[in-house]
């Protein structure tokens, strides 16, 4: 009966473990490839879009203006999700990393333009720095 039991308990654990979930890395035409990250990745109808800053994905170049920096990072943002087969309705959640918290609500302007209500969950920190001279880095996760 010891035997039958955990026969059972054994083919009832297996057939009831998770399942490793597909995924689909999202690599807009014409963004860099070759880099130890993807630009996005779909899985199980979320897509997770990864940290994006305002450089220019063709020239590599940041923008002058910091407004300008957030719109190029917004937009670089929008070409993944569109990738994806989403939009920015789609976001859930938002990590916005800056630089200088004294860029908050210049930040603020531009982002409510692209993110229309109801705005998804977001987080704004401060750091240190940044790579390649950004003031900004934004990470999104879409459904």
């Amino acid at each position: 009966m010891r035997t039958i039991l955990l026969s059972l308990f054994l083919v009832t654990s297996v057939l009831a473990a998770p399942k490793p979930v597909a995924k689909k890395v999202i690599q807009p035409k014409g963004f860099p490839t070759g880099r130890p990250f993807s630009p996005g990745i779909l899985s199980g109808g979320t897509l997770y879009v990864s940290g994006t800053t305002g450089h220019d994905v063709k020239t590599g170049k940041l923008p002058d203006q910091f407004e300008d920096e957030v719109k190029q990072a917004l937009e670089n943002i929008g070409e993944v999700l569109k990738e994806g087969g989403m939009g920015y309705e789609n976001a859930v959640a938002v990590q916005v990393y800056l630089t200088d918290m004294d860029l908050f609500q210049r930040m603020n302007q531009v982002y409510t333009t692209y993110f229309k209500e109801p705005r998804p969950t977001r987080t704004t920190v401060g750091v240190a720095k940044l790579g390649g001279g950004a003031h900004i880095e934004i990470t999104v996760t879409a459904r």
